[in-house]
């Protein structure tokens, strides 16, 4: 066994990196170097024991992991991206071996709970900000570039309203929890508190679609099983609801069916919904064009400017762009195999949590829906920021 000093030191890093997620860009990258540091070090220095050698038997999530990043790697020999941009890709790909570290170090219920509990705190202060520049309360931490018109405080309103969806069913699913007589109830109020800042405050639709998704799931999961088909209508009647009582969503969703409709007839191309679907119209195309093994990691921007230019001029996409949807970036950079890994890759983390006890089941099963729904909108994986959210919480939970 390690000494007492090294564990306290592992566990200190884990919960630093748990509640890392929630603040800003360079606490995130600071925990996550110190997480790969401490995993190699418990790697190549623990001493071998049973319970060391159990922590990963049995579980897919490894395995996927690991043949999505050795397929993202040998997509490095064909990748027509230049060699910078190609390995600028393969690194942020590379930030899902933060789950198979938060596997390996995480040793015990109570270590994961001390965890938990720092993302909680985290995640807390973050809603309480967002809610103080809401309310024109004065927050010099907040460095987002948006804090001031869409009051959020580290990250996109995108990104945000997604982590605080995230987080309100993380509170639903694990209320019983909290320590104190009134924990529960506190809980409850916190995941509120989540979801109204989601509805009633942040733009993202991504956060309003992933918390839609995750109130019927919640809502399926607390009825009778005879009447558990009735999902199929929760999240239209909670979208029809939300569309009557939130200007907010209302809003939004108004927005969404016009940038839609002009962008049929042509008109205003630079809007959020036309570049979305130009985006996966190319993608589409280019996945046509090279269906078997993809054009390589890191390869969108170089194809996405090659057909633009077959059509008409344009100015270039810088290196780090993205078709804003993670499932057709696989499926662009590794062809329909890549598809198949993505899909593998959330199975299998589904697969995972189907051995656990039931609350924290439907808490891992959540963060997975909330995963699949947010990719179709977003690059989710491939974003620094909510994709280390998703990382690191999926980790957290699996352990």
């Amino acid at each position: 066994m390690l000494p007492l000093k090294s564990i306290n030191v592992r566990l200190a890093i884990i919960c630093l990196a748990a509640a890392s997620v929630g603040l800003s860009m360079v606490i995130i990258s600071t925990a996550k170097l110190l997480l790969v540091i401490c995993g190699l070090a418990t790697l190549l220095f623990a001493r071998r024991t049973p319970a060391t050698a159990s922590l990963l038997a049995g579980t897919w999530t490894p395995i996927a992991i690991l043949v999505a990043l050795g397929a993202f790697g040998v997509s490095l020999l064909w990748s027509v991206a230049p060699q910078a941009e190609a390995l600028g890709a393969a690194a942020k790909y590379g930030k899902l071996i933060v789950i198979v570290l938060m596997l390996l170090l995480i040793r015990s219920r109570r270590e994961a709970l001390y965890a938990l509990g720092a993302f909680a705190l985290a995640q807390c202060f973050v809603l309480a900000s967002g809610w103080m520049l809401f309310l024109h309360l004065p927050v010099p931490w907040a460095t987002s570039n948006v804090a001031l018109t869409s009051y959020s405080v580290f990250t996109s309103y995108i990104g945000q309203g997604i982590i605080h969806a995230v987080f309100a069913a993380l509170c639903w699913h694990f209320r019983h929890l909290v320590p104190g007589r009134f924990g529960r109830q506190l809980a409850v109020l916190v995941a509120l508190v989540a979801l109204g800042n989601v509805f009633f405050v942040l733009d993202g639709r991504s956060g309003h679609v992933v918390a839609i998704a995750l109130l019927s799931l919640s809502i399926m999961w607390e009825l009778p099983r005879r009447y558990r088909a009735s999902v199929i209508l929760l999240p239209f009647l909670l979208a029809l609801g939300l569309y009557a009582g939130s200007p907010k969503v209302r809003e939004r969703l108004n927005l969404v069916g016009a940038e839609v409709q002009a962008y049929s007839r042509h008109e205003e191309p630079a809007t959020s919904s036309a570049l979305r679907l130009n985006f996966w119209y190319k993608a589409v195309q280019l996945i046509e064009q090279h269906p078997l093994a993809g054009s390589g990691v890191g390869s969108w921007s170089t194809q996405f400017n090659r057909l633009q230019h077959e059509q008409n001029p344009h100015t270039p996409l810088k290196g780090s762009g993205n078709p804003h949807q993670e499932y057709l970036l696989w499926g662009v950079e590794l062809g329909i195999a890549g598809l198949v890994l993505f899909l593998g890759l959330l199975f299998s983390m589904w697969r995972d949590s189907l051995k656990m006890q039931t609350p924290y089941a439907r808490a891992s099963q959540s963060t997975v829906l909330a995963w699949a729904v947010a990719c179709l909108f977003n690059s989710s994986l491939y974003d620094a920021y909510i994709g280390t959210f998703f990382c690191v919480l999926t980790g957290l939970l699996l352990a």
